[in-house]
């Protein structure tokens, strides 16, 4: 449940309302998702939060459907079931397929784990593996 009230347009500021409007003819969707009528209640917040997403997923080096898995994998390892369905959603629009999400998720399983086991043992970084120029230091 919410910790707050999901405000509809009607419901919303003027300013909220205009951003509501960019959602949706951005991603051409008859309605808001259910993250944006929470975030309504502080437009500041929303307009930033809209905007700084909107710049991040529009085309460019990554393709939409990577950007979309890249967004599965940390909303999962960060325990954010809505983020999760709600990108689940978008990458499979996006052409992911259900062998690419079972893998996806087997990729983010094993390195949640081996993470885990680096950070626990302090592993110091192979000097192969840094970017030239820097230090295990840096």
């Amino acid at each position: 449940m919410a910790t707050v009230p999901l405000l509809d347009r009607d419901a919303a500021s003027p300013a909220a309302q205009a951003v509501f409007d960019d959602i949706k003819a951005t991603r051409n969707v008859p309605d808001v998702n259910n993250f944006w009528k929470a975030l309504a209640h502080d437009p500041a917040t929303l307009k930033r939060v809209w905007e700084g997403l909107k710049q991040i997923m529009a085309p460019g080096a990554l393709d939409p459907l990577t950007k979309e898995m890249i967004y599965i994998a940390v909303s999962a390892t960060n325990g954010c079931s809505y983020c999760a369905h709600s990108h689940a959603a978008a990458a499979r629009r996006s052409g992911m397929t259900p062998e690419m999400y079972a893998e996806l998720l087997a990729v983010v399983g094993m390195a949640n784990q081996t993470n885990a086991l680096v950070n626990a043992l302090q592993v110091p970084v192979d000097p192969a593996f840094l970017a030239p120029g820097t230090s295990a230091e840096s």
